[in-house]
């Protein structure tokens, strides 16, 4: 597999010019959710749980991102006895059968019981795994999703790697309050010397957050493309353009203006919510695969940043290289199922924008390469297999990928 990074270049041209190039840590692709909920917030599973799903399931990395909290304190959730809460008592005995007794804490009696959480700091000391040969392993990065709102739109932003909780905020537009939460999560990473980033929720949640609105948040550099809660409408309505439409406007006016402004990525998370048979929001829905040196929350989040990593609901991709001049990806066999590829863009040329996220270049199979003419502002891949959804968001949903926006060297 082949993601040509600022790294990866700068080692060709050393090795080019007979320099050796510094020793590096080999890059491989590591699957990771960034948005999951538990009973710290909204969720309806204790975090152990979540957290064994997922570390079970294939997933190296994940983000327990409740909202508005940072699970580092004593917090004790009330058992459910009537059977209508969240917790209820069958649940606790099944948590006391996989875990031990000695791992769930209870206190109080019959009809006031309650049961101590985990907190992060627990949870990574009994779920972590170092990689075993290269390969395996689990990582818990510490999160939070931001929950904010203006005039009864929501804001949720999520905040990756932080060391402790920030306060959503209140501000006097929607662009404003995005602009400065973004800022407060920068700020926290330059305060614990750590590597960060935002990532923008759901946008059509409740119709919080338009196109024009991430367009002109200049710190806004990633969003949910793909969220797999059922309540997030990611495929828009008749008013109201879908997340990937988003995409596409927003890019577009981003660096069709003046002032140079920055990619914005697009991840895919699950959201989930709900762990006991509930299809509104269950894990499994949607992910990032992100190319990094290490399974560790700085190498991780340092990926993140730097653009090295897609999206996906279920299409693997084998090679992706992406240079100056072409834009090249091989999508990972998957028994009968077969693909569709498309280079997706919007072009300028003599300063006239074109249309907005036209579709450049289609294929069909599992390989396919663009070549940049030079005159797009951006060029991104969508994969979509024959393969339908396992858990799909919505019946009939096929498994897909979506690649970041990239700019051709010629311009």
């Amino acid at each position: 597999m082949r993601h040509y990074t600022a790294l990866a270049l700068t080692s060709l041209l050393l090795a080019a010019c007979g320099q050796a190039p510094s020793s590096e840590p080999e890059l491989r692709w590591l699957k990771g959710n960034t948005h999951t909920h538990t009973l710290w917030s909204d969720g309806d599973a204790a975090p152990e749980q979540v957290a064994a799903w997922y570390a079970e399931n294939g997933y190296q990395f994940l983000v327990l991102s409740d909202h508005n909290i940072y699970q580092d304190h004593e917090r004790w959730f009330p058992v459910a006895e009537d059977g209508v809460g969240r917790l209820k008592p069958s649940e606790v005995d099944l948590l006391i059968t996989r875990f031990g007794a000695d791992k769930v804490e209870l206190r109080g009696e019959a009809g006031g019981r309650e049961m101590r959480l985990r907190t992060l700091t627990e949870l990574k000391a009994e779920v972590e795994r170092a990689p075993e040969g290269g390969a395996g392993g689990f990582l818990l990065l510490p999160g939070e999703e931001v929950t904010s709102s203006f005039e009864g739109r929501p804001v949720h932003i999520n905040a990756v790697n932080i060391d402790g909780v920030l306060p959503a905020l209140q501000r006097a537009s929607i662009v404003e309050l995005m602009s400065d939460t973004l800022r407060s999560i920068e700020e926290a990473g330059a305060a614990s010397g750590r590597p960060v980033f935002g990532h923008l929720n759901h946008p059509n949640f409740g119709w919080g957050v338009t196109w024009e609105e991430v367009a002109a948040v200049k710190e806004e550099r990633f969003f949910e493309v793909y969220n797999g809660h059922r309540s997030t409408r990611n495929h828009g309505d008749s008013e109201h353009p879908s997340t990937e439409e988003i995409w596409d406007r927003a890019l577009s006016r981003r660096l069709s203006g003046p002032d140079g402004a920055s990619l914005l990525y697009g991840v895919a998370t699950d959201d989930a919510h709900h762990y006991h048979g509930n299809l509104t929001s269950p894990t499994g829905r949607g992910w990032v695969m992100v190319r990094a040196g290490s399974l560790d929350r700085d190498a991780v989040t340092d990926a993140m940043n730097r653009g090295d990593f897609y999206a996906s609901s279920g299409v693997v991709l084998e090679e992706l290289e992406v240079t100056g001049d072409r834009y090249r990806l091989r999508v990972k066999a998957d028994g009968d199922a077969s693909f569709r590829i498309r280079f997706i863009g919007t072009r300028q040329l003599d300063g006239v924008t074109g249309p907005v996220g036209e579709e450049l270049m289609a294929f069909s199979g599992n390989e396919a390469e663009y070549r940049f003419s030079g005159d797009e502002l951006y060029v991104r891949a969508q994969i979509t297999s024959t393969r339908l959804h396992p858990r799909p968001y919505l019946e009939g949903d096929h498994e897909m990928a979506w690649t970041q926006p990239a700019r051709p060297s010629l311009r």
